[in-house]
């Protein structure tokens, strides 16, 4: 009896062992290397130049291009990136509720109006009674293009909605207006099936558009919904991010986004 005590007490103790070296796995990030996770357009275009400035204080940046807002932060979060970039608050938070991921914002980046496009109509006012409008189909986004469709005139949403719109919210619809909800980077493929969408800036340039020329409506310059630099939250006080940072909210990449993008892409900083 007292053997099978013993065996009892060393199976628990290697039982607690092993949870506590779980808790404390956390691997600290390269210091000379990162991997970085963008979409594909404008976070892309910007990351490149922020590798070059980084490059000058001994940081490489491996750049990981995606084409939808899903894997971003799957991969993230399964540690096949380091940081991503791509993503507002709203966004993130309602992706870590919805699948239980440990990932935090470190830095804010830059601001993408949304906008409404269209190929037939000029103007938000020229909407006919029961046209289609296609708006992105994940919550943040989709609550994104139901505020900015309160602005342009079209819709009235409940006075409690904020940032938790549904199309279920719309209170007043006078032109009776036909909301399809559609995965945000098909939009501008599908734009020509619609009377006018709201569209994401990083796909409506990735598709050829101007935001500042070609939209019919735009959200104004000091919009809310700013991008961020997430990590895993293991990860987030690590000396490495501080060079990253610098780098992204340099004078130089500043100074790159204000004339690569001429008012479509907004620096935080």
């Amino acid at each position: 009896m007292k053997k099978l005590g013993l065996l009892f007490s060393a199976i628990i103790l290697i039982i607690l062992t092993a949870c506590g070296s779980n808790e404390s796995s956390g691997t600290a990030l390269s210091e000379e290397k990162l991997r970085v996770g963008v979409t594909a357009g404008p976070h892309e275009q910007i990351l490149e130049k922020v590798k070059e400035v980084a490059a000058k204080d001994g940081l490489e940046i491996e750049i990981e291009v995606f084409t939808e807002y899903v894997m971003p932060n799957v991969a993230l979060d399964e540690k096949e990136l380091d940081v991503n970039s791509y993503q507002h608050k709203p966004f993130l938070e309602q992706f870590k509720a919805d699948r239980d991921l440990d990932l935090t914002e470190v830095a804010t980046t830059v601001n993408f109006p949304m906008g409404v496009y269209s190929t037939s109509i000029d103007s938000v006012e020229a909407l006919k009674d029961g046209d289609k409008v296609g708006l992105p189909n994940d919550p943040t986004n989709g609550a994104r293009a139901l505020i900015l469709f309160e602005q342009a005139g079209l819709i009235k949403l409940k006075e409690d909605a904020g940032a938790n719109a549904t199309v279920r919210d719309i209170e007043v619809n006078e032109k009776n207006l036909e909301f399809i909800e559609l995965e945000a980077s098909q939009i501008p493929r599908q734009l020509d099936e619609l009377a006018a969408a709201a569209i994401n800036t990083n796909f409506a340039v990735e598709f050829g558009f101007v935001p500042t020329k070609d939209s019919i409506f735009i959200e104004p310059g000091d919009s809310p919904w700013v991008n961020l630099l997430v990590v895993r939250t293991e990860n987030k006080d690590d000396p490495v991010l501080e060079k990253l940072i610098k780098a992204y909210q340099s004078d130089e990449v500043k100074q790159f986004i204000d004339e690569t993008f001429e008012g479509s892409v907004v620096p935080s900083w």
